[in-house]
């Protein structure tokens, strides 16, 4: 049922009656003026609460009340007073009952266990939706000022609801704000590790290809100048993206590096980067790794695959795969095996190294097989390093169709003379 103001109209108020109205009416302006100002101070929920609680008892002379609000699809009661006895799970009842009510309506024809504490509903309205609602019981006032008050009861209820709306709203923005400023400053330092140019040399020739499917991403390479005649490089995913996976590989290659230094066998270094990995994810992520080693002098090549996908080694129109090494990094606190791969490469060979991202998508959708990288690389090996960085992914996008956008791509070609 609507509420309508029913007032005699024959019926003069005196003149006492006229001071208590405009005493009280005075009074619901201060209470309004109040909240207002403890709103603009961005005062704590809970303070907003115990004003609503101090003016519905003491101004309006309300015995009964329970605030709901929604929540993520769902109506919660945040604040009540008075005597009650109803469960959490009954107002998912109550709101099941109430939620056709558009209007002020007075629960007196309600049978409902639940709703016969209380006398009247009083909702909350946005744009068609019910934001939140009040029900209101023991409520001693006139008949003649009830539909007034009821409806300054909404006008308050609103304030406070949408202040705590928009403060809401505020501080998801804030955080928003926050989170992609921490992805842009991850991503900064992150292209501050990825080397940004890598060394020329008469002897050889290596580029890279580095595309992050967001700012930030999971893959990782790096060259390393050993000595004199050595240089180590590394290519390398870890499982799942994001703020979390660079700092792991940002970890990652801090280790590399400081062991590079020190440690000579690739057995002893692989097994060091698999402790870094499993003390730092606790067993929640793991890395895929392949670690090469060159001589330019002996002209050999030293390798540990650590789960990677395979880099291809062509050599007189040959291809090996680098497949020699050990489990994924951070599976097992003990690598089970380490075997390290040795070879002697000839004049003019190819080393071709990628992550995952280049031949499937992450919903497993296959872009290029082993054989056909294998193809093209013969028969594009006497193309620059960077040529066929940017071939491949161009054969691969044009003759596949493929978008090549759901997952991280890097591409590390070494061409030894």
């Amino acid at each position: 049922m609507i509420l309508r103001l029913d007032r005699d109209i024959n019926k003069q108020p005196s003149e006492s009656d006229l001071v208590q109205l405009l005493l009280k009416r005075q009074a619901e302006l201060n209470a309004l003026l109040e909240v207002t100002l403890a709103i603009n101070k961005n005062s704590a929920a809970s303070v907003l609460f115990e004003m609503l609680e101090v003016i519905l008892r003491v101004n309006l002379k309300v015995g009964r009340m329970r605030l709901l609000v929604k929540e993520g699809g769902q109506f919660g009661c945040v604040t009540g007073f008075g005597s009650y006895t109803e469960k959490p799970e009954d107002y998912q009842k109550i709101c099941s009952l109430l939620g056709p009510l558009k209007t002020i309506s007075s629960l007196s024809g309600y049978s409902d266990n639940l709703l016969g504490g209380y006398d009247f509903f009083v909702p909350v309205r946005h744009k068609n939706n019910t934001l939140a609602f009040v029900l209101i019981g023991d409520f001693n006032t006139v008949p003649e000022l009830l539909s007034h008050e009821l409806n300054y009861i909404q006008t308050l209820i609103n304030i406070i609801v949408v202040a705590l709306e928009n403060k809401k709203l505020f501080h998801e923005r804030v955080q928003r704000e926050r989170f992609q400023r921490d992805i842009e400053l991850a991503g900064e330092v992150q292209n501050m590790l990825v080397p940004l140019r890598l060394p020329k040399s008469e002897k050889f020739e290596i580029a890279a290809t580095y595309l992050p499917h967001q700012n930030i991403g999971g893959d990782y390479f790096d060259f390393i100048r050993l000595n004199e005649h050595e240089f180590l490089w590394c290519i390398g995913d870890v499982s799942g993206k994001g703020i979390s996976a660079a700092l792991l590989m940002a970890n990652l290659q801090a280790s590399l590096r400081a062991w590079a230094s020190v440690e000579s066998n690739l057995d002893h270094l692989i097994r060091k980067l698999n402790d870094v990995v499993t003390k730092n994810t606790k067993g929640e992520r793991f890395i895929t790794l392949f670690l090469g080693r060159y001589n330019e002098v002996t002209r050999e090549v030293e390798y540990v695959n650590a789960g990677h996908n395979a880099p291809i080694l062509i050599a007189n129109c040959k291809p090996t795969f680098l497949k020699d090494g050990s489990t994924m990094l951070g599976v097992f606190d003990d690598l089970p095996f380490v075997r390290t791969g040795r070879l002697s490469v000839p004049e003019n060979a190819l080393i071709f190294n990628y992550t995952d991202g280049l031949i499937e998508s992450a919903d497993e959708d296959v872009f290029v097989t082993e054989d056909e990288l294998v193809k093209y690389l013969t028969d594009h090996c006497d193309l620059h390093s960077n040529q066929i960085n940017k071939g491949i992914l161009s054969e691969i996008q044009t003759a596949k169709n493929a978008q090549m956008h759901s997952d991280d791509i890097t591409l590390l070609t070494l061409k030894i003379y």
